[in-house]
């Protein structure tokens, strides 16, 4: 089973994310964290790398049902939602797939609820 959903954009990186945010936020996502992995590399460890940029999407309603019903679950949000330059003037937008990574969770009713998020991320990708 793959753990990603994954599209690739003939658009540049910077209009990826600003599509992926605003895709995300359609769904009731909000961005809580967001890392720029190319400045962070450049400034820790002197690397030069490639645009891609960490999106840490949450849906409240979601994350908090979730949280009800596991409470470790924290351990494994947000939603990750990565941007990353593929060369060639194109970008890919993947997302976490939330039923692969609960699987490591025995629990039927995360796994019900880990699909609602599943199916808002495929569309989300697939809107792109």
């Amino acid at each position: 089973m793959t753990y990603y959903f994954s599209k690739h954009l003939s658009i540049g990186f910077d209009e990826a994310v600003l599509r992926a945010t605003e895709a995300l936020k359609a769904e009731g996502f909000g961005i809580i964290t967001e890392v720029d992995v190319k400045a962070t590399l450049k400034k820790k460890i002197n690397v030069d790398f490639r645009n891609y940029r960490i999106l840490g999407a949450c849906n409240p309603t979601l994350a908090h049902e979730a949280l009800k019903l596991e409470d470790k679950v924290g351990t494994m949000l947000p939603c990750n939602v990565i941007v990353q330059d593929i060369g060639s003037g194109k970008t890919e937008v993947a997302a976490i797939d939330p039923v692969a990574s609960m699987q490591a969770i025995d629990n039927p009713r995360l796994t019900e609820a880990a699909a609602q998020v599943q199916a808002k991320l495929c569309k989300i990708i697939e809107s792109l």
